[in-house]
């Protein structure tokens, strides 16, 4: 089964406000942007997915790694309205993804700044074989990925308790105690500080070490 991968992205100053306050907004802004990409990036390289996805409202996140950019809201969205969120952006990219051909889409959060191709091959490959079926984070009340396969209606439950929603809506849930770069989001300092321990993508390593030269500079 080939996929269509949607990842939605929140833009500044709304991205990664848990990361507060030990990180100032500015830093925030650098190392959420640094997650997206190299989960975005990840995306791209999986070998089971035909079409990556962004949602939201930098188009250069997509470009830079070479996704499609969905404007969160529509092309021209009204004067002063904002960013609608999670939930809004995951229905537009599915919908988006879906406007030709009943694809197989997955929904994939963009913090999972540890991400390896081979880990979301292997998650997408056992999703293959159910309707509906999602990750559950490592903290174990949340979710990184839900996906549904071709022809089936698609609900995601993202946001607070999303796994008890998402078994709940009769997503199956996949196993995957051994793909920590898809089980690690990032929204705590504790959470950055576990992930670097197991290794993360370019665009968040370099990230960090320039928040870091700057803070010892300062």
């Amino acid at each position: 089964m080939r996929w269509t991968v949607v990842i939605p992205v929140k833009g500044a100053p709304a991205a990664k406000s848990r990361l507060g306050p030990a990180v100032d907004d500015d830093a925030r802004a650098v190392l959420a942007r640094a997650f997206a990409l190299d989960t975005i990036a990840a995306a791209v390289a999986t070998p089971s997915v035909s079409r990556v996805l962004v949602v939201g409202v930098d188009p250069e996140v997509a470009r830079v790694a070479g996704a499609e950019f969905v404007r969160e809201g529509g092309a021209a969205p009204a004067a002063g309205v904002g960013p609608r969120g999670l939930l809004a952006a995951v229905r537009q990219g599915a919908d988006a993804a879906r406007a030709e051909a009943p694809v197989a889409v997955a929904v994939l959060l963009g913090d999972l700044p540890g991400l390896h191709p081979e880990e979301l091959d292997r998650a997408l490959e056992a999703a293959a074989r159910h309707p509906l079926a999602f990750v559950r984070d490592a903290d174990g009340t949340g979710s990184t990925l839900a996906t549904a396969s071709d022809g089936v209606a698609f609900e995601p439950r993202f946001g607070p308790d999303s796994a008890a929603r998402h078994v709940a809506a009769g997503f199956v849930e996949l196993a995957a105690s051994d793909l920590p770069g898809l089980t690690r989001d990032v929204d705590t300092v504790d959470g950055l500080e576990i992930v670097l321990h197991h290794g993360v993508g370019d665009h968040t390593a370099e990230a960090v070490a320039r928040l870091a030269d700057r803070k010892g500079t300062a």
